[in-house]
């Protein structure tokens, strides 16, 4: 089997592995819908105010939009996310990857956070449903 590997890498995972992965990716089953994720929690945070580029779904990120950052969730999927503290709801529209940082699970617009009242805490506990 040929090194896929950048050179001075080496890969623990096995070709069976990546060709799995490779074939659920063409099927268009991401790991969100492989797992059947309908609900998920954790600690929620937001886009700075004046942050600019472009998402991974690869249009211009919009602070004005209901949108929303997910780690697995396919690009288009709609979330209910709740503030646990004060029952608050919005539903924002998947269109980036992340958060990358431990611990939380969704990265919300600016719109979207102002909705929720959290600038002043910065990060909150959400539960958070796909519709």
């Amino acid at each position: 089997m040929r090194n896929i590997w950048p050179r001075g890498m080496t890969g623990r995972l096995s070709g069976i592995t990546l060709l799995a992965a490779g074939l659920a990716l063409i099927g268009g089953l991401g790991p969100a819908r492989a797992q059947n994720v309908t609900a998920f929690a954790g600690l929620a945070s937001y886009y700075d105010k004046d942050y600019a580029g472009k998402t991974a779904a690869g249009e211009r990120y919009d602070g004005t939009r209901f949108t929303a950052a997910h780690r697995t969730l396919p690009f288009g999927t709609r979330v209910v996310v709740t503030d646990k503290r004060t029952k608050r709801t919005v539903t924002v529209i998947i269109n980036d990857r992340g958060p990358f940082i431990k611990g939380r699970v969704i990265d919300l617009s600016y719109a979207a956070a102002t909705t929720l009242r959290m600038h002043d805490r910065g990060v909150i506990e959400v539960t958070a449903t796909v519709e």
